[in-house]
């Protein structure tokens, strides 16, 4: 493949592409929040709003993988303790700092 510059008409062409994917504002919106990093955004960690099942169905696949730890000493399973665990108790968090926040209603300084 040859990296020299494209014949005239082609880049008119090429040319009359890039000017309609230009005004092209849906695509243009997804090319900007298009993110290509793989590491976690913390913005979207902090606003995690967990459900009350899932909690509780992370509490409970904790509470077994931690018995079940506890009594075959296999290590896979406290692997999996050790990754399920930390996962709940911050879903576990999230959900009680969220409750807490709706619960107190709103302090109106008196006049």
């Amino acid at each position: 493949m040859t990296t020299g510059r494209l014949p005239e008409h082609e880049q008119r062409i090429l040319d009359e592409m890039e000017r309609a994917l230009r005004h092209d504002r849906r695509l243009d919106r997804r090319l900007r929040t298009l993110r290509l990093s793989r590491l976690p955004d913390p913005a979207r960690l902090a606003a995690y709003r967990p459900h009350t099942l899932t909690v509780l169905l992370l509490l409970a696949l904790s509470v077994v993988l931690l018995v079940t730890g506890a009594v075959t000493a296999a290590s896979g399973v406290l692997w999996a303790f050790a990754a399920v665990g930390p996962l709940t108790l911050f879903a576990a968090l999230r959900l009680a700092r969220r409750r807490d926040q709706h619960s107190d209603p709103p302090v109106r300084p008196r006049r």
